[in-house]
């Protein structure tokens, strides 16, 4: 997600849009329905945890989804997955609840993948590859650019 946000930053600063535009990351946990209605576009990253998305997620759309109905439509999204081996039932939910609001998917979605299968390596710390953090980048500089079109 760091990579993402930093990215989308510099977009907007690269192509001088800071004055009409800004990036800001909230945590799930403490977002709102205003926090939602201010933004144009959304960056939804969570990781998957049992073919799911994380539990804080999805307590924020349950939360602020039918508050929210209808009052999105039509702005734009993109989405990156953190996951150990699969990461697209997480993504699909994610997808559906974007349905849902209607929102608009604006580029393709990232998975991440750690390869973690096991207790051991699924509770051990991350390290990303360069590759890895480049798609997130590009995911977060895209939908930047999006809202200077």
């Amino acid at each position: 997600m760091q990579a993402a946000y930093g990215a989308a930053q510099r977009a907007l600063h690269a192509l001088e849009s800071t004055d009409s535009a800004q990036v800001r990351s909230v945590p799930a946990a403490e977002a709102t329905a205003e926090d939602f209605l201010l933004a144009d576009a959304y960056l939804f990253c969570a990781p998957e945890n049992l073919a799911s998305l994380s539990g804080t997620m999805k307590e924020c759309f349950d939360r602020l989804y039918y508050a929210l109905i209808e009052q999105l439509n039509g702005r734009p999204y993109a989405a990156i997955i953190s996951a150990g081996t699969d990461g697209h039932s997480a993504l699909r939910q994610l997808q559906r609840i974007c349905t849902g609001w209607r929102l608009e998917q604006a580029c393709d979605p990232v998975i991440v993948l750690t390869n973690a299968s096991n207790a051991d390596e699924i509770l051990a710390p991350k390290q990303l590859t360069s590759a890895q953090l480049a798609s997130a980048e590009r995911c977060g500089e895209n939908l930047a650019a999006l809202l200077c079109l």
